[in-house]
């Protein structure tokens, strides 16, 4: 009892201690910036808290552990609350969290009840995220004594299951997904081998030695992608704002989600609950609440999708719960609960920080300002959208050359950060044009983030497991029970395959004679990829090629049977129903490509614009070569905006101006960030009063 009395003492001095850390001055703003930026990303249709995440990292380099995640959870916490205002006022979801949130919200705005659609969705939205704070908050208590019995196999273990969980729910080509995460795994080796010094991967370049930094293959992934098909898809919403039906009825929408509290308290049960299973994102979540609150409320079949406020309730509610539950394993062990949360790990790992025991022991002050930042995001979030709704609903409307050339100059800055080389930039824009491809082929990209974010640890905790225990630990209980249930993952889509198809003979009748596809070039690209880094790997060390050998030849057999299944398989037919709707939502919800504005357009269209894209990028890096990074951004936006959109020339020379103020004043006044050195510089030293040059 004594000891319990000093546990729960400890415990509340962390809290305490993280309270008042938080609620200095400095911290504050970092929280409000984050849940700023996190709700115009939420909704600015094309982008994302993914993206943003991504983009904040490298500028939480020079902040203390407590700045830097009060920064990052603001933004992840409230992207969800402000995807509700396009889905609800244009029927078009700022991410593919609120998807579902159209089917209500959308017919509840043209009957003139936006105001109180938009009010519920906020409401909901707030008493769901504190919801999954304090789950996260429950969960530590809990969690402190398993720490204790956990060693590096067990760590090991949940690694393996992370990535296999993450892989298996690839949508539907869970192959794909193993191959990607294996891909992860393998770069993430890229570099000198900790135990032998072989030097793996790294095509006699200086500059891989220490391996691929983390923050450019983020932004190349995922931010990248998504601003080259902002310009593919060249989609604009246009749509009249009309304040007075944004705040008509909003004390209705909070009646309403008092009305139906306990509604939201399974939906928030739901998003927490599910949101801690590594693996499962946004969009799987919404549409699981909404089919929960379809067949438990009553007369929920005749009303939900006409405009019922309680479909907005059970989306909305389940979407923001999920991030305190996606932190419960992130913290714990190391295993992300989201791919935004793998980025999250990625803060841990720049911060010196050890997902684990240490969160959970000496560290655990740091672990209760993300409890209370979750938690105060969500009020500021919701008080924001309350205060500035018709504000935020005109971001919905910028055109994709307003929002493209700031963005691009954040992202370049970012990718320069993480080392100020430009091997940064060279990553940036090699992944860059990796994520794309794997985003127009349905190639999964989370897994290949949490295989690169968790691959120094699974190689670490594999090398000290061995190392300690020989094969042993193979057999201890939590280990052997954490890889049964990894296996059983990975065999279950094969096993639903075969009870979809009526049995293995109906399966096996399915094959047809081999078909050919554009897609498939690239499946084959992968496996020659992969193949030669194994070949390459052969003869290092024993301990340097053990792990690149198993994970190589797992993910050769993977794309291999993914190619396998390309070619010889026949299509499927698409389901339809509400039912089967929310199945195929779970199905595609991990490769975040559900917003993608692109299917419609030819391929030789998208090919075109996808080249130009990536022209601009290295016209770009090209001009930072040469005169700096500031002058280079004003230019961007000239010939930008005047080329793809033919704006005003008023229009484009304040914004030009506006935005090369902006990063001198914030990137070279605030944050004194060094430039790379040009060719300007050097020719004319007495030019290098110029910033950035």
């Amino acid at each position: 009892m004594e000891a319990f009395g000093a546990e729960a003492a400890f415990m509340a001095t962390a809290a305490g201690k993280a309270f008042f850390t938080l609620m200095e001055p400095h911290r504050l703003m970092f929280l409000a910036l984050g849940c700023m930026m996190g709700l115009i990303l939420g909704i600015v249709p094309g982008i994302g808290g993914l993206t943003g995440t991504a983009m904040l990292l490298p500028f939480t380099f020079a902040m203390d552990p407590y700045s830097a995640f009060a920064l990052l959870l603001g933004l992840g916490s409230t992207t969800s609350t402000g995807d509700p205002i396009p889905a609800i006022l244009f029927g078009v979801p700022g991410g593919a969290a609120s998807a579902a949130t159209v089917l209500d919200g959308f017919p509840m705005a043209k009957r003139g009840e936006a105001g109180r659609a938009l009010s519920a969705a906020y409401m909901s939205s707030l008493m769901g995220g504190i919801f999954g704070a304090a789950l996260l908050a429950v969960s530590i208590p809990i969690l402190r004594p398993v720490m204790l019995y956990l060693g590096s196999p067990e760590l090991l273990a949940f690694s393996i299951l992370g990535i296999s969980m993450v892989a298996v729910l690839s949508g539907s080509a869970p192959l794909r997904g193993v191959a990607a995460a294996c891909l992860g795994v393998m770069i993430a080796m890229i570099g000198s081998d900790p135990q032998t010094g072989t030097l793996r991967w790294t095509m006699d370049s200086l500059y891989l030695w220490d391996g691929l930094r983390l923050t450019p293959l983020l932004l190349g992934i995922f931010a990248l992608p998504e601003l080259c098909d902002l310009l593919i898809g060249r989609t604009t919403i246009s749509k009249v704002i009309d304040k007075k039906n944004i705040y008509k009825g909003q004390w209705q929408g909070v009646k309403d989600c008092f009305d139906n509290w306990w509604l939201i308290m399974r939906c928030s049960w739901i998003g927490g609950g599910i949101g801690s299973i590594p693996g499962i994102s946004a969009s799987v979540i919404d549409w699981l609440a909404y089919g929960h609150a379809l067949k438990t409320e009553k007369g929920a079949r005749e009303t939900f999708g006409k405009g019922d406020v309680r479909g907005v309730i059970a989306s909305e509610s389940s979407n923001n719960a999920k991030e305190g539950g996606a932190l419960v394993p992130t913290i714990a062990f190391g295993v992300p609960g989201s791919a935004t949360m793998a980025i999250l790990l990625g803060a841990f790992l720049i911060h010196g920080l050890v997902p684990g025991p240490d969160m959970l022991g000496k560290h655990l002050d740091i672990t209760y300002t993300m409890v209370w930042s979750v938690a105060l995001a969500n009020i500021l979030g919701a008080g924001l959208c309350y205060a500035f709704s018709p504000q935020f609903a005109r971001l919905a409307t910028l055109r994709y050359t307003l929002i493209l050339p700031a963005v691009l100059g954040v992202v370049y800055i970012g990718a320069f950060e993480a080392n100020r080389s430009w091997g940064d930039l060279i990553a940036l824009l090699a992944f860059g044009l990796l994520g794309w491809i794997m985003k127009q082929n349905k190639w999964p990209r989370p897994p290949l983030v949490l295989g690169l974010v968790l691959g120094d640890s699974i190689e670490r905790y594999m090398f000290i497991s061995v190392e300690r225990y020989g094969f042993t630990w193979l057999w201890r209980p939590v280990v052997a029970v954490l890889l049964i249930i990894a296996i059983i993952g990975l065999v279950r889509p094969l096993i639903a395959d075969i009870r979809r198809q009526g049995g293995v003979l109906r399966m096996a009748a399915s094959f047809q004679a081999p078909t050919f596809k554009l897609s498939q070039l690239f499946t084959v690209f992968f496996i020659a990829v992969i193949g030669t880094m194994v070949i390459a790997a052969l003869p290092w060390h024993f301990s340097a090629k053990l792990v690149p050998l198993v994970v190589g030849t797992v993910a050769l057999t993977a794309a291999g049977l993914s190619l396998f299944n390309e070619m010889f398989r026949k299509p499927e037919t698409v389901p339809t129903g509400l039912g089967e709707q929310a199945q195929r939502e779970v199905g595609e919800a991990i490769h975040m490509d559900l917003t993608s504005d692109t299917d419609h357009l030819p391929m030789r269209v998208v090919a075109e614009r996808a080249a130009r894209f990536f022209g601009y990028l290295l016209a770009f890096m090209g001009s930072m070569a040469v005169i700096g990074l500031i002058p280079t951004a004003a230019i961007f936006v000239v010939v930008f905006m005047r080329l793809e959109g033919q704006e005003r020339w008023k229009l484009t020379l304040i914004y030009a101006g506006v935005l090369a103020i902006m990063i001198y004043f914030v990137f070279d006044r605030f944050m004194s960030i060094p430039w790379p050195p040009t060719l300007l510089g050097q020719w004319f030293p007495a030019l290098k009063v110029i910033p950035s040059v």
